[in-house]
């Protein structure tokens, strides 16, 4: 009896001779281009470009997924910009229907979580013109002051350039300023699409892609790390969201500080693109499956649960994620806001690992620069093994 390799399996996957010459150069390794990239896009069955991503994630991760114990603050969803597919903000003229956080409920918040084993604070929200960059600074500060082994992880770019801009600093000088404030890391927000023929008719008076890679770079520049996002399924066709990840290829080509890339989906709940229909999940999976193929010099993959929803984020397990982000508890409104799968964003530790191995995976708890803190490869949840030093 003839034997078929697992590789051979997957390229019988298609009958198309320039697909299965691209699923050649991926199995061996090499970098696939734009073009390349494309055709999986374009004419890669989900099985095909399914099976290719999951080679390649098992080749870098074995079977384990990643997360971690995190919270969100959101200091305000008050905004002086007005991006058509958000359904969180609240433009500043109108700010009576949104919220505007104190530096002393921002603290209550950190300080609820006091001798729980979180190792990670996200902060980020819209853009409110009185809290300035020295209002940031001086949060940071304060809750490096109170738990100074919290990693901190804040501020889109959009933030940021805003931030900077006010105070009439250069990025290289507003970002030194928050790092040494506190600040450890960048989230990936902000990125949407790059290119300018999308972003002009759905966020068009935010940084241009030019300043957002800027400003990652100028952190990588300072040892920081940061995510890089895509928003997908709205109006881009698939070479825009190819030219997107080609610019963000590039960056980590030359700082290699990016973790971990995050394919976004589009919810049409509550804004200005409503009339734009959600993509189904088959495509959300290309989405991922393509970005493991194409983002070869991205260590990990994630997919965002309280978007996707839980039974989705699982699946993605299969197409190429290896991370699907925290236990949240409740702390975000972003994607609840926008009709997302999950209205209450929170999930136990418990739950997570249940979810990780339901899927013959193994769970690991990560901090958010993905040092292992605890390893739940055992059955017995209560027996798992933490090798955390802390």
């Amino acid at each position: 009896m003839e034997i078929i390799s697992a590789t051979e399996a997957i390229l019988d996957l298609t009958a198309d001779q320039s697909l299965q010459a691209i699923g050649e150069k991926i199995i061996a390794g090499e970098r696939i281009n734009e073009e390349e990239g494309l055709q999986l896009f374009e004419k890669g069955t989900l099985s095909f470009v399914g099976a290719l991503a999951n080679l390649v994630r098992e080749r870098r991760h074995g079977d384990i997924v990643y997360f971690n114990r995190n919270f969100h603050i959101e200091p305000t969803n008050v905004c002086v910009f007005s991006c058509k597919f958000c359904s969180y903000s609240r433009l500043y003229a109108h700010k009576e229907e949104g919220w505007e956080m104190s530096m002393e409920q921002m603290l209550n918040i950190v300080k609820g979580y006091d001798g729980k084993p979180v190792t990670e604070v996200h902060i980020v929200g819209g853009v409110h013109p009185k809290m300035n960059l020295d209002f940031f600074a001086d949060l940071l500060r304060k809750i490096k002051a109170h738990r100074p082994g919290l990693h901190i992880k804040g501020f889109t770019a959009v933030e940021l350039d805003y931030m900077f801009r006010k105070a009439k600093m250069t990025i290289d000088e507003g970002m030194k300023y928050l790092h040494e404030a506190g600040l450890d890391s960048l989230p990936g927000g902000g990125a949407e699409i790059f290119h300018p023929e999308i972003r002009k008719q759905i966020c068009e008076d935010k940084v241009d892609a030019d300043g957002w890679l800027a400003i990652h770079e100028a952190a990588h520049k300072l040892g920081m790390h940061s995510n890089a996002t895509l928003l997908y399924g709205h109006i881009e066709k698939y070479w825009h969201r190819i030219d997107h990840m080609k610019r963000l290829r590039d960056l980590q080509d030359r700082t290699g500080g990016f973790n971990t890339f995050i394919p976004l989906k589009f919810r049409n709940h509550d804004n200005e693109m409503s009339h734009v229909p959600e993509i189904s999940v088959v495509e959300d999976m290309k989405m991922y499956a393509v970005s493991r193929l194409f983002m070869d010099n991205f260590p990990h993959l994630k997919a965002y649960w309280p978007m996707l929803g839980r039974q989705n984020a699982q699946l993605t397990l299969s197409f190429g994620v290896n991370d699907i982000d925290g236990t949240i508890d409740d702390s975000t409104k972003i994607y609840s806001m926008a009709g997302s799968e999950e209205q209450n964003p929170a999930m136990s530790t418990e739950e997570l690992v249940a979810l990780i191995k339901q899927v013959k995976r193994t769970a690991v708890e990560r901090d958010t620069l993905y040092n292992v803190v605890k390893d739940y490869s055992t059955t017995d949840f209560d027996k798992a093994v933490d090798v955390s030093l802390n």
